[in-house]
């Protein structure tokens, strides 16, 4: 099992567990257009997000029984507002690998917090939950999500051309991944 020791502190960030205080500033996010535009699904109404923020609030551990993920909220510490939203993941217990993910309110794109998150996310997932592998996934047009994951240092392994229908077309996925060993090479 691991859970981290909250808040998680980056240069400007505070990584915390959700609250139902965030729910605001989180319809706020995943009710944009903008945001969810790579994403499986559309922007959200209130009830969705309602249902969508219950379900993370409980995840702030990586266990193989009864959460396999982080749920967190990425909180400007110079505003004290969620800004974001973060995750990392186990995808296999066996093969003992996780992912990341990561969506910001278009206010705060361009300004480096994917940057930011993705190395802490990584460090998390590496130094804390012991993962051997982490991926990052995202839409090929999503640009401004790869560049995040190549700046963490992952690198791509897959270009996975029109593989998933979503929202009424055919989509390419990019696939990063990073092994642990690599992680602590570079530290």
């Amino acid at each position: 099992m691991f859970e981290p020791d909250y808040p998680i502190l980056t240069e400007r960030l505070l990584l915390r567990p959700f609250t139902q205080d965030d729910f605001e500033d989180f319809h706020a996010i995943h009710s944009h257009p903008d945001v969810m535009r790579y994403l499986y699904d559309g922007p959200r109404d209130r009830a969705t997000n309602q249902k969508s923020l219950a379900d993370r609030i409980p995840r702030v551990r990586i266990d193989d029984e009864d959460s396999n993920r982080l749920a967190l909220a990425m909180v400007r510490r110079d505003i004290g507002r969620m800004i974001g939203a973060c995750m990392l993941f186990q995808t296999s217990a066996e093969h003992n690998q996780g992912e990341i993910g990561y969506v910001l309110h278009p206010n705060h794109h361009r300004q480096g917090f994917g940057t930011e998150v993705a190395p802490t996310l990584l460090r998390l997932g590496f130094d804390g939950a012991k993962f051997h592998r982490i991926t990052g996934r995202c839409d090929a047009r999503n640009v401004g999500s790869y560049r995040v994951l190549e700046r963490a240092g992952m690198r791509r392994e897959a270009h996975l051309r029109e593989n998933e229908f979503v929202k009424g077309e055919w989509v390419d996925e990019l696939i990063y991944a990073m092994l642990a060993t690599e992680w602590h090479a570079a530290r």
